[in-house]
């Protein structure tokens, strides 16, 4: 556990290693994260591409860091789901489907933005 004492500069740097932790085992452990970056790594290009506004470029672009963010948390709820216990419970499979579906719901509302902006660039 994280030094509670620790204040400042250092408690900032402390978590930004965290962080970092966060995601080399999210990218080792989760294959759903690892697609959804490269799907990130191929969006962003065009989203800055298609975007005609700062705005839209942010659309495009924050609608896949969405997903991303949805798919951190998910991953988290799953680890502390299975370091619990792996036998069946209710409740577990309750909280790992609705994590799932947070995550689905993200990627749709990312097809929902990028959909509609590139369906408003080709009417005009």
């Amino acid at each position: 556990m994280a030094n509670q004492n620790v204040k400042g500069i250092k408690r900032i740097l402390n978590a930004c290693v965290f962080s970092y932790y966060g995601f080399k085992a999210t990218w080792q452990h989760e294959e759903a994260f690892r697609q959804e970056v490269l799907l990130f790594l191929v969006t962003t290009p065009l989203g800055l591409w298609f975007g005609e506004s700062i705005i839209e470029k942010l659309l495009l672009v924050g609608s896949m860091v969405l997903v991303l963010l949805v798919e951190l948390l998910n991953s988290a709820v799953e680890a502390v789901v299975d370091r619990v216990g792996f036998e069946h419970h209710e409740l577990s499979g309750r909280a790992k489907d609705i994590g799932s579906a947070a995550v689905m719901l993200s990627l749709v509302w990312a097809g929902i933005t990028w959909g509609s902006i590139l369906f408003l660039r080709g009417i005009q």
